[in-house]
C-alpha cells in the first residue's frame, strides 16, 4: 500500500489567529513572590528613597495591590522575606569560612569582610540591615535585625576567644567580648555610612588595614 498524504483538517481561522497572538506568560508558583522581593530590594537601592508603599510597589510591578496580598499577608511580611534572604546568605557564607579557616583571628577578619562585601553588592539590603527602611514598619522587623547582629557578634566572640587563648591572654573572654562588640560597631557604622552617602562610600574601603590593626 502506497503512503498517501492525509487531508488537512479544516481549521477555524479565528481561534488560529488567537493562538498565534502573543499571550502574557503567567509566573510559576513562587516566582511572583521572588519577583516582588527583587523589586522591593531594587526600589530600596534608589539613593534618598522615601518610605515605599504597597501602591508604589504594585505600580512598579504593573499589578494591583490585591495581587501583592495574594503572596504576602502584609508589607511587613515582604520585609521579613528580605531579612530571611540576608540571614540565609550571610550565615551560609560565615559557616563556610569558619569551616575552611583554621586561624581564629583570620576567621574574625573574614566574617567582617564577608558581611561588608555582602552589603556592598546588595545596597537595597543595607537599608534593611541598618534599619533605615524599617523606621515606619512593624517593630518586630527591627528586633529581628538586632538579633541578626547579635548572632554575628556571638560568632565573632567564639573566634576571638580562641585567638586570645592561643595568644596566652589571661582574660580571653573579656578580650573577645570587647573586640567583638567593636567589630560589630565597625560593621554597622560602615553600612550606615554606605547607605547615607547614597551608596558612594564603599563599606570595604581601607578595610584590610583596619581589621589587621584591630585584631592584631
Amino acid at each position: 500500500m502506497s503512503d498517501l498524504p492525509l487531508p488537512e483538517p479544516e481549521v477555524d481561522a479565528a481561534p488560529a489567529a488567537a493562538a498565534a497572538a502573543p499571550s502574557r506568560k503567567r509566573p510559576r508558583p513562587g516566582e511572583r513572590r521572588v519577583q516582588i522581593l527583587q523589586t522591593l530590594a531594587a526600589m530600596l537601592e534608589q539613593p534618598g528613597a522615601e518610605r515605599i508603599t504597597t501602591a508604589a510597589l504594585a505600580a512598579r510591578l504593573e499589578v494591583s495591590e490585591a495581587a501583592l496580598y495574594r503572596h504576602f499577608a502584609s508589607k511587613a511580611q515582604m520585609f521579613e522575606g528580605l531579612i530571611e534572604f540576608i540571614e540565609s546568605s550571610v550565615f551560609t557564607l560565615v559557616n563556610q569560612l569558619v569551616e575552611r579557616e583554621s586561624v581564629p583571628s583570620l576567621q574574625a577578619q573574614k566574617i567582617v569582610s564577608v558581611l561588608l562585601q555582602f552589603g556592598e553588592k546588595n545596597p537595597g539590603m543595607v537599608r534593611v540591615m541598618v534599619g533605615d527602611a524599617l523606621v515606619f514598619e512593624h517593630e518586630r522587623l527591627t528586633a529581628r535585625m538586632n538579633q541578626f547582629f547579635e548572632r554575628v557578634e556571638s560568632q565573632l566572640r567564639q573566634s576571638l576567644r580562641a585567638a586570645a587563648e592561643a595568644a596566652g591572654s589571661p582574660t580571653p573572654t573579656v578580650q573577645a567580648q570587647a573586640l567583638a562588640s567593636a567589630l560589630v560597631a565597625l560593621i554597622v557604622g560602615r553600612l550606615q555610612r554606605y547607605a547615607r552617602s547614597g551608596f558612594k562610600r564603599l563599606p570595604t574601603e581601607y578595610l584590610e588595614p583596619a581589621l589587621t590593626r584591630l585584631t592584631a
